[in-house]
């Protein structure tokens, strides 16, 4: 595989085996086929779908039905490249994007991606056999999925790439924004990644909500203008947003947003709300001309995104909160859970070995 760097035959991993019952385990490292590359995962962030997965066995409708590796925000380094020339070289950091495209593109629109049916996700227990995640030591990967990172870009902040672009995609999905008022509901990490990403695109007052004073307090760093707490319906309907983006997954945060919307304006559903019926003021929306819009993943934002960072045009660090060393995954999953005290809270799965090994087997040959 390579002349520096050896691989194990295993790593360690995040493994989700039922409700409740999260693991740190060896898994084995699977041989690459030509088209897939072999990376040194350095961090990763923990997602709400890993909490679902760990603390329900299901999120949503996927549900757990064997062990499952978890993660899906991830970077780290290319230890061995594709065997057929495509995606970066051995040494290159990388990050991650994690979605494959199903078939039957006639049933979607060509440049939407993620609305294909049967589009899998890294630690995704949407099908069986479940695709797993890339909370491993290492993870064999197509290389498509593959974005060489800018040495502008630090690893550290890297790890928000994934989560950032599903962020850039739902103020995409908002449209014009600049000089205009914001409302956005919900300031856990997706929330104040939309804060940041509304930030840069020139938005002129940007007002956060959530029913926590951290979450607040991250929003207030990365760009929001104002704060409201969730329960001040009367603040919150007086905004008058001309868009709103509700990114709290739930039914109280939606009606937030359309008390919280001026007459004509938009609202973004970019926070996941669980499956069935869902109370809704749909005769709100109704009469006050609403534009009800849903954002789901994303697609090639994930490049503007890594651009963005290398410009330093967005500034997303400090929805970053804790940092924990994989050994104490268990740990960091019950911080994550507890919105409370946490934003994004990432796994560091220790140093680059591989960009180690290059440097000092360069620097043996001076």
């Amino acid at each position: 595989m390579s002349s520096i760097v050896t691989l194990p035959a295993t790593g360690a991993a995040v493994v989700a085996h039922a409700a409740g019952d999260l693991r740190i385990e060896e898994v084995p490292v699977a041989t690459p086929s030509a088209n897939e590359a072999v990376i040194e995962v350095r961090y990763g962030g923990i997602c709400g779908s890993d909490l679902h997965y760990w603390l329900h066995g299901a999120a949503g409708e996927s549900i757990l039905k064997a062990p499952m590796v978890l993660g899906h925000e991830i970077v780290g380094v290319v230890a061995v490249a594709a065997a057929d020339g495509t995606g970066p070289s051995a040494g290159t950091p990388v990050a991650v994007h994690p979605a494959t495209p199903g078939p039957g593109a006639a049933r979607y629109p060509a440049d939407r991606p993620n609305l294909s049916p049967g589009c899998t996700y890294l630690g995704s227990a949407a099908r069986y056999p479940h695709t797993d995640g890339a909370f491993s030591r290492y993870v064999t990967l197509p290389s498509r999925m593959l974005r060489a990172l800018p040495a502008a870009v630090d690893l550290r902040a890297a790890a928000l790439v994934e989560p950032a672009s599903v962020a850039w995609h739902a103020v995409a999905r908002a449209g014009e924004v600049a000089g205009k008022t914001v409302l956005v509901i919900g300031s856990g990490p997706i929330g104040a990644l939309v804060v940041a990403v509304l930030r840069r695109a020139g938005a002129a007052r940007i007002v956060a909500v959530d029913v926590h004073a951290k979450p607040l307090e991250i929003a207030t760093a990365v760009g929001a203008h104002q704060v409201l707490q969730a329960g001040d319906a009367e603040a919150i309907a007086a905004v008058e947003a001309d868009v709103v983006i509700e990114s709290s997954g739930s039914h109280h945060g939606l009606a937030s947003a359309i008390n919280g919307a001026a007459r004509g304006g938009r609202v973004v559903m970019v926070g996941l709300l669980p499956s069935g019926p869902q109370p809704v003021l749909i005769s709100l929306a109704i009469t006050r001309e609403l534009e009800l819009v849903g954002s789901f993943r994303f697609n090639d934002e994930i490049d503007q995104v890594i651009a963005a960072l290398a410009d330093g045009s967005l500034q997303i660090e400090p929805v970053i909160t804790h940092e924990f060393p994989l050994a104490s995954g268990l740990e960091a999953f019950e911080v994550a859970k507890n919105s409370a005290v946490s934003g994004k809270v990432l796994l560091d799965f220790g140093p680059n070995l591989v960009t180690v090994a290059r440097a000092e087997a360069a620097a043996g040959q001076e």
